[in-house]
């Protein structure tokens, strides 16, 4: 992939697909409280450009200090501005895993950092647990808290995470950047907003960090949104999707094994298929043209011949079923009448 050329799933030229498997938002929303708090969001008003009543909420709901908070437009802006905190201060090397986010490789090719093969070189690293593509661990996560100079785990799938923890205990957690996006575990991918927590004694260096955001990174709604996050309404619905979402899970990977798929392991509220093979993946064009069904083509992530599939609920499920054989021409009848 180039790392110039942004991949997303999601909607595209085509609009919203009526059936979207390719991005990781939690099938379950969206959340009611956080729709709600969205919905009565005022936005005639600025809000407060220092997100002072958010930054106190989110440090008490992560039991850390308000001075470690710092707010973001979204991850992806996030991405950019710790990318180019770190230029900026001279770094030079940047490690990823093998297969990952692409705003990582783009932010770095962004300020020329160029990429190395070992943690203990990098001067900026990247973590994602769980993983995406793959919704499992990262095996170098230890290695790499404990050898770059400045790590960044991205937790966007920690809520969602179905089976499994961290790799990182809590005296590495202190030593690493964490960087939540709550709209994909909220259903509200719309919304965009985040917020990192700094490692523990780096105080100076989110002041840096909130000092290299344009005025107001958040607005009223994403404010509303992050807000309504910290709350127990919110968590609660939260805890109670992952038992819907784990049920639909197991169908929806039987359903792939049904289809001749080969589905690989993982812990989150998606996970990776190696189609049956390569040339099937020339048929994703059509299914989202034809049928309104879209699935992540995962050659951007440099496993081709493979495709993410976030959970869906079982009706959607069974109109991937029947489209993907409608468009390999393959119209028997489908081997999933009803739903669990």
């Amino acid at each position: 992939m180039n790392p110039l050329q942004a991949t997303h799933g999601g909607s595209d030229a085509l609009g919203v697909p009526a059936f979207d498997f390719s991005t990781n938002a939690n099938a379950c929303g969206p959340c009611p409280a956080a729709l709600a708090a969205v919905q009565a969001a005022d936005p005639r008003h600025y809000p407060d450009p220092a997100s002072t009543a958010l930054i106190e909420a989110l440090a008490r709901f992560h039991g850390v200090a308000p001075e470690r908070i710092v707010p973001a437009a979204s991850a992806s802006e996030f991405i950019g501005r710790i990318t180019a905190w770190v230029a900026r201060a001279g770094g030079a090397r940047v490690w990823r895993p093998a297969h990952a986010y692409g705003d990582y490789a783009h932010a770095a090719a962004a300020w020329r950092l160029a990429p190395v093969h070992g943690p203990a070189q990098a001067d900026l690293a990247w973590l994602c647990e769980p993983a995406s593509p793959t919704g499992g661990p990262e095996p170098a996560a230890a290695d790499v808290a404990a050898q770059a100079a400045t790590v960044v785990l991205d937790r966007a799938y920690e809520p969602l995470r179905l089976s499994g923890r961290c790799s990182l205990d809590t005296h590495d957690l202190d030593r690493v950047w964490q960087l939540w996006t709550p709209n994909k575990a909220l259903g509200l991918t719309g919304v965009r907003g985040a917020y990192a927590i700094a490692p523990a004694g780096a105080e100076d260096a989110a002041q840096d960090l909130r000092a290299l955001a344009p005025s107001w990174p958040l607005g009223a709604h994403a404010e509303a949104m992050l807000l309504a996050w910290t709350t127990p309404a919110a968590q609660q619905w939260l805890r109670d999707s992952l038992d819907t979402l784990r049920a639909w899970k197991a169908q929806q990977v039987a359903l792939c094994e049904a289809l001749g798929w080969t589905v690989l392991p993982g812990g989150a509220n998606f996970f990776v298929a190696r189609l049956a093979d390569a040339a099937q993946a020339g048929l994703l064009p059509a299914l989202r043209r034809a049928h309104g069904v879209k699935l992540r083509d995962c050659a951007s992530f440099g496993l081709p011949g493979h495709v993410r599939l976030g959970v869906r609920p079982p009706d959607e499920q069974r109109a991937l079923q029947q489209a993907w054989r409608a468009a390999a021409g393959d119209n028997r009848r489908p081997v999933q009448e009803e739903s669990p």
